[in-house]
């Protein structure tokens, strides 16, 4: 059985689905990808999706549907998505295996 690119965490799909519920105008889902930022090299980019792209890796769990940049793939693979909240922070977090290290401030990896 093949790899899933991306799992979701029940607290993340929870998330978009508000996400996209409070948006002002209807979307496909999110995407996701990542571009070269920071100490290290690479983050992960979220935004709404307006329409899906002819190469988007398409995930869906529990009516959330999720996009995946194509240029993302091969840096997510097998990676988790989740939403934390405490007191001092919130956002979504990726537990990615392909991961070989990640800047101080938490803000790019590298694989």
């Amino acid at each position: 059985m093949a790899q899933p690119v991306l799992i979701l965490t029940q607290s993340a799909i929870e998330r978009v689905k508000t996400l996209l519920e409070k948006r002002a105008k209807p979307s496909v889902g999110i995407r996701i990808g990542v571009r070269s930022k920071g100490c290290t090299g690479l983050s992960y980019t979220l935004e709404f999706a307006d329409e899906t792209g002819p190469y988007d890796e398409i995930i869906e769990s529990d009516d959330v549907k999720v996009l995946i940049d194509p240029k993302a793939v091969m840096f997510i693979m097998g990676s988790q998505m989740d939403y934390v909240e405490d007191k001092l922070t919130s956002g979504f977090v990726f537990t990615n295996p392909n991961e070989k290290g990640r800047c101080g401030c938490g803000e790019s990896f590298h694989v």
